[in-house]
């Protein structure tokens, strides 16, 4: 079962370098995301999705939800990665200036929200890279698609749409 590979991770030469209020910001994100990837009906739905794909629970040997970012060397930071060969699957947050500005613009509950769906939507797209590890444009599509078919299971609002915009809207700039 998937749930029990979900872990929160920490770098502890990070936690050194930051201050507090970082420190704490980033395990309270940590902690948001881990229990919405870890909820029974996401569970269900990741169980039904991988039976759909004809992929074996197996291929994923942990994932870890890690507290800290990860910035590329262009500056943009990462939502998730896949090590197909180890099967490890890393679930990244925001940026703090990031999540500022979600909570300014939309409030916290939403922006919890927005963080909760994130990371349900970097973990569908790191599972679906352990079969489709070359094709990009193949995953982007299929986590787009799996994502909404999650949202339409789970109690719709007008916000669901938002998010979902918000989440794929890099994705959908890159394919045009």
């Amino acid at each position: 079962m998937l749930s029990s590979k979900i872990r929160i991770t920490v770098q502890p030469e990070k936690m050194v370098r930051l201050s507090e209020k970082y420190v704490r910001f980033y395990t309270k994100y940590a902690s948001i995301a881990f229990k919405s990837l870890k909820k029974p009906k996401f569970q269900k739905f990741v169980r039904w999705m991988l039976r759909r794909e004809k992929m074996e629970a197996h291929i994923v040997e942990t994932v870890q939800v890690r507290v800290f970012p990860f910035q590329k060397k262009n500056g943009n930071s990462l939502a998730g990665r896949c090590h197909v060969r180890t099967g490890e699957i890393r679930i990244y947050p925001k940026k703090l200036e990031s999540c500022r500005k979600l909570v300014q613009k939309f409030g916290k509950e939403k922006a919890h929200s927005y963080i909760k769906n994130r990371a349900k939507a970097s973990l569908i797209h790191e599972i679906l890279h352990t079969k489709y590890s070359n094709d990009e444009e193949k995953v982007r599509k299929l986590t787009k698609r799996y994502f909404n078919i999650f949202v339409r299971k789970v109690k719709t609002q007008n916000w669901n749409d938002h998010i979902n915009e918000m989440l794929f809207r890099q994705y959908n700039s890159r394919s045009s």
